[in-house]
């Protein structure tokens, strides 16, 4: 069998295997996912979203199920968008392959469904937004430590965003996640 290390080189750490429990993940925060892109227009596009009512941070729920090895390793998070969500265009850093648990949502013009999956590579900038079930999502990402960076939102994608939290929010406090209906 052929090893292409040099015979001096440094062996890797061995990675052993983890386990990962319901109910001990981590909610996703600015610090697990520090935001990038934040010029002026980014910030009023954001400040229009919390203006459009008190319960505007209630539209997603992320947790981090786990995570190994920093920008090198892995991670695997549970994300829940109640209906009407819509993202600002933004990307990450790392790749990461959606898989839909329940629910439905769209990335561009391709609308998802449950066991439908979506690979978004590193840089790609995209926009999800949700139907009327909400959705319930399985990120896998190469990389345990990413970033969002906005970029390319107009004032009329701003004013959706806004309009869609407005409208739907009232109904967000008693919403259920969809694969719990």
């Amino acid at each position: 069998m052929s090893n292409d290390r040099p015979a001096d080189a440094p062996v890797p750490a061995r990675q052993r295997m983890a386990i990962f429990r319901a109910g001990e993940g981590m909610p996703m925060d600015h610090e697990s996912m520090p935001f990038e892109g934040m010029d002026p227009a980014t910030m009023a596009g954001l400040g229009r979203i919390m203006a459009s009512g008190p319960k505007a941070a209630d539209a997603s729920h992320t947790t981090i199920l786990f995570r190994s090895g920093g920008e090198d390793g892995v991670s695997l998070s549970h994300a829940w968008f109640k209906t009407g969500f819509i993202s600002p265009r933004h990307s990450h850093n790392a790749d990461c392959i959606y898989y839909i648990l329940a629910g439905e949502a769209r990335f561009g013009s391709a609308r998802l469904g449950r066991g439908d999956g979506i690979y978004v590579p590193a840089d790609q900038a995209y926009v999800l937004e949700v139907g009327d079930e909400g959705c319930e999502l399985l990120e896998f990402r190469n990389a345990a430590q990413f970033n969002i960076h906005f970029k390319g939102n107009d004032d009329a994608h701003w004013e959706k965003v806004a309009e869609s939290y407005a409208r739907h929010m009232p109904h967000w406090e008693s919403e259920r996640p969809p694969s719990e209906r």
